[in-house]
């Protein structure tokens, strides 16, 4: 089975429902089910700098005073997840690159280890995920190799993939396409995930993509997402 998910590493709600994701494919793996998982780029603000800025105040900017008071519902799903969300020390910045890096990570079997590990860079560590050397040290730390023949993932190609994202319909991520004809969009929780999954695996040859699950948080396409 092949499910694709569109994701940007700023996203929190991707964070969160990468992970759950993640617990509910390890279970269907153990039932003896195969699943390929190919992450797919997508930005939430591609007019991001390299250079980085503190979140935060980018936030107050684009929303207004008291962003942090919107944190709380987003941060308590993380929590519950094991995962943890500092937004005084995240850093807006561009993910063009940290979605080359995916790719080319995807390549050699590991886009959900390098996926996960730059949202954890981004989420908990404060880290700007367009430097290139931060991304060369968390490359190494997954032993995704980025360097001659293996790394043969271009800025063109990530593009191609952010438009096909949008020739799609895909306005907001997480979403998770699975077969290329059934979609499931939002952090969904895991006991969906797990009947999604073991519903597909029953399904064959259906046409067109089919939406199995109703949206749940996500974050959409005019920028970041109000949490």
């Amino acid at each position: 089975m092949k499910v694709e998910i569109f994701s940007d590493v700023i996203c929190p709600w991707c964070y969160i429902g990468h992970t759950r994701f993640a617990r509910a494919a390890e279970a269907f793996r153990a039932k003896g089910g195969t699943l390929e998982v190919v992450m797919r780029p997508f930005q939430l603000n591609p007019d991001a700098t390299t250079e980085g800025e503190p979140l935060v105040p980018f936030l107050e900017e684009k929303y207004g005073p008291g962003v942090s008071q919107m944190f709380a519902r987003v941060s308590n799903a993380a929590e519950q997840e094991g995962l943890k969300l500092d937004y005084d020390a995240a850093v807006s910045a561009n993910t063009a690159e940290a979605h080359r890096l995916i790719a080319v990570a995807t390549a050699q079997g590991l886009g959900e280890e390098m996926a996960q590990r730059l949202f954890r860079a981004y989420f908990t560590e404060g880290r700007n995920v367009a430097d290139p050397e931060v991304l060369a040290g968390l490359a190494a730390e997954v032993g995704v190799r980025d360097q001659g023949e293996d790394a043969e993932v271009s800025g063109h190609e990530v593009s191609e993939q952010l438009a096909r994202a949008r020739r799609l319909g895909i306005t907001g991520v997480p979403l998770f396409l699975f077969e290329e004809k059934y979609s499931v969009s939002g952090a969904q929780p895991y006991e969906s995930f797990v009947s999604v999954i073991d519903e597909v695996a029953e399904r064959t040859g259906q046409q067109p993509v089919t939406t199995l699950a109703a949206p749940a948080d996500g974050c959409d396409d005019d920028g970041y997402c109000p949490v």
